[in-house]
């Protein structure tokens, strides 16, 4: 294919934690999203619930995992550092930097159908490129896997989503099952194992929308030791603040605890070393988003992402709620004739990218790939933009 273009089209994407970061309806959509919550009930899934297109991000969830590379050079920089400890702290730094990548008020993503892709690249800093895929493997229950990887500077990252959404009164909960493996391919055995924070839209029924990160979220790797347990907290009423965090990183077998971890992850995110001064070590404010690249939609396959919502995602950008509206419910009722005409003939979903290895967990379908950074690069380029649609 044709190397992708500089994607122009990121404007979600680059919506950080400047300004204001709530949403207040006006009485029809208030009125609309009132009618679909009169029929719910506390705790029902809500994956099975057609949203409004007035609640969408307009982008897909596939596209909406790529934050977590909008800082490509904490990563290769952690893979630089010499000392395990020191090394691990970047790692952690790394998984907190993307959060702050979100659009105004609560907005969802679009859920990818199942087949539907993501590709991206990067060009990074130091002449080096990165690569990335994802896939939805699974529709009910929902699961996105992907697939993060810079040969040149010996960095993959492997992982799934796993979204189980739950309606709480004035709340929704999106529990995030699954996690990511970031590995250094230079250093054998060194896996970080990684969760997810859970994700709370506040103020559906009354008051102001908006979005928090709650509950526990850990960076875990074996082979040095370490642990770093990270608390996102949701704001009390009457106490407390938006966006905190709380953490420690320990060395499992002992509990020693080597940093403090605090701050917003909105906004500055501080550690404190043992017997050390507290460092800002990222601001929101400053830290600039690395532009992934994109094939043009004329090039990319009909199920990628962009091409396959371009006409939901042009008339939600146009503020155009009636034709979103219509675009959206065209790919759903597809979806739901493809998946009869499968049940119906008895032919089981192929995936292109990833593979099943028991419940609900998924490996990548390329084996072996090379120690040799050039040699693995060509082998994941080609991989990734020359693997056939099953």
């Amino acid at each position: 294919m044709a190397d992708p273009a500089v994607n122009n089209n990121d404007a979600a994407a680059l919506a950080s934690a400047e300004g204001d970061d709530t949403e207040v309806l006006g009485d029809e959509p208030r009125s609309i999203l009132m009618g679909i919550i009169s029929q719910l009930s506390k705790g029902m899934d809500l994956h099975r619930v057609t949203l409004p297109t007035f609640v969408l991000e307009p982008r897909s969830m596939l596209e909406r995992i790529t934050d977590f590379m909008s800082h490509p050079e904490l990563i290769i920089q952690a893979n630089q550092i010499e000392d395990p400890v020191e090394r691990f702290v970047a790692v952690t730094l790394y998984y907190l930097s993307g959060w702050h990548i979100k659009p105004k008020g609560v907005k969802k993503p679009y859920n990818p159908i199942l087949g539907e892709l993501f590709r991206a690249k990067w060009k990074l800093a130091n002449d080096t490129e990165s690569f990335y895929v994802a896939e939805q493997v699974s529709h009910h229950p929902p699961i996105s896997a992907y697939f993060y990887a810079s040969p040149e500077n010996n960095v993959q990252i492997l992982g799934d989503l796993k979204p189980k959404s739950k309606f709480l009164g004035n709340s929704a909960a999106t529990i995030m099952q699954g996690g990511c493996t970031v590995s250094f391919t230079n250093r054998p055995g060194e896996h970080y194992y990684i969760t997810m924070p859970n994700v709370y839209a506040r103020g559906i029924l009354f008051g102001t929308m908006l979005l928090e990160l709650g509950d526990e979220a850990i960076v875990k790797c074996p082979k040095l030791d370490l642990v770093c347990n990270v608390e996102f907290k949701t704001k009390g009423f009457f106490t407390g603040t938006y966006n905190a965090i709380a953490g420690k990183i320990k060395r499992e077998s002992t509990g020693e605890v080597l940093y403090d971890i605090s701050g917003k992850w909105s906004d500055e995110i501080h550690f404190t070393k043992k017997g050390g001064k507290k460092e800002t070590v990222f601001d929101a404010h400053t830290a600039k988003i690395h532009p992934k690249i994109v094939a043009p939609e004329a090039e990319q396959d009909t199920n990628e992402s962009r091409r396959l919502w371009s006409k939901l995602t042009a008339a939600m950008l146009q503020r155009n709620m009636d034709l979103a509206t219509e675009e959206k419910t065209k790919i759903e009722d597809e979806q739901r004739a493809v998946r009869r005409d499968r049940a119906e003939h008895g032919i089981p979903h192929e995936l292109r990218y990833f593979e099943s290895v028991g419940s609900e967990n998924y490996i990548l379908k390329l084996k072996d790939i090379s120690t040799d950074p050039e040699t693995a690069k060509k082998q994941i380029v080609d991989f990734i933009w020359n693997t056939p649609a099953p």
